[in-house]
């Protein structure tokens, strides 16, 4: 039995996907397994931005271009606007993105500030992630913190320490990326637990599975986090058919998949959980900007539930 015939019927919202890296084919299998709404975190692009308008021109693509193609597939399109971590060591143009952001951060779609932190945690990291933190608290957004690949355990404990020290909600804080040496201390100190389903690195789901039997659903979200690496646009919904077929209750893995990620980033007042269940009338034959996501004499699909494609 394929893992759509395990999920059919069930909703998902994935919280970390980068989908400016991602091609139309990915937008409509996300539809098809029941991914109605995403958040795409502003990020490292791999390889170094040159100047501040490469940055302006991506923050303007997320809050634009890409929230009119997800909306093509039948998808909620949001997204957290921020200067990543790693390109904060090239301070010269840190200080241009940060006059920028806040153009960005109080359109129409952006649920949070993000995705900030620490990657090799450096002081120039820090001095960034302190600056957004402000940004947000001033916007009265919520916070998606990138936790670093290496010294990983201490590079989120620190991220933790700093966002108190502004004075952040810890409700407010969203921290990714988390494995089974960080999920306790970053629920016990009463941040929401992002968790990313990325092949190879990261979670695996069967990891997954064994963290939500362990400590439960509360502030427990799971992302699939695709971007241009290898990785897996359908890991969401892969992994909530997984935890079906392991005996976790469907609520557990409504909260996990779906309502965590709404209940949290809802703080921005940018999304509800009414605008999810309704559904968005399909018209490829729209245009944003002069531009569809139809090439040549493609036939638009405009009923989302036909599986015919001309």
């Amino acid at each position: 039995m394929s893992f759509l015939d395990t999920v059919r019927g069930m909703k998902f919202f994935d919280m970390h996907v980068h989908m400016t890296s991602r091609t139309t084919d990915d937008y409509q299998a996300m539809a098809d397994a029941g991914i109605v709404a995403l958040i795409e975190p502003a990020f490292w692009l791999g390889q170094p931005r040159t100047g501040v308008d490469s940055f302006r021109d991506y923050f303007a693509s997320l809050v634009g271009w890409e929230r009119f193609r997800a909306s093509q597939f039948g998808i909620r399109h949001y997204c957290t606007i921020g200067l990543n971590s790693k390109e904060s060591n090239n301070e010269a143009l840190a200080e241009q993105v940060m006059e920028i952001l806040p153009l960005f951060i109080y359109k129409e779609g952006v649920v949070g500030v993000g995705e900030i932190g620490f990657d090799d945690q450096t002081p120039a990291e820090e001095k960034y992630y302190r600056a957004q933190l402000e940004l947000a608290k001033e916007a009265g957004l919520p916070v998606q913190i990138h936790t670093p690949h290496r010294d990983k355990k201490q590079g989120t404990s620190r991220s933790m320490d700093i966002a108190l020290e502004h004075g952040l909600d810890p409700g407010m804080v969203i921290v990714d990326h988390n494995n089974e040496e960080t999920v306790k201390e970053v629920l016990d100190r009463g941040f929401w637990a992002g968790f990313t389903i990325y092949p190879f690195t990261k979670m695996g789901n069967e990891r997954m599975v064994e963290v939500v039997k362990q400590y439960g659903p509360e502030r427990i979200m799971i992302n699939s986090a695709a971007d241009w690496g290898i990785s897996d646009p359908l890991a969401l919904p892969k992994t909530a058919a997984l935890m079906k077929e392991r005996g976790i209750a469907d609520e557990t893995i409504r909260l996990v998949t779906f309502q965590n990620a709404v209940t949290a980033f809802a703080q921005s007042g940018q999304l509800s959980i009414e605008e999810l269940e309704q559904p968005i009338d399909i018209d490829q034959s729209q245009r944003y900007n002069g531009s569809s996501v139809l090439r040549g004499g493609q036939a638009p699909r405009v009923d989302k539930s036909s599986t015919i494609i001309k």
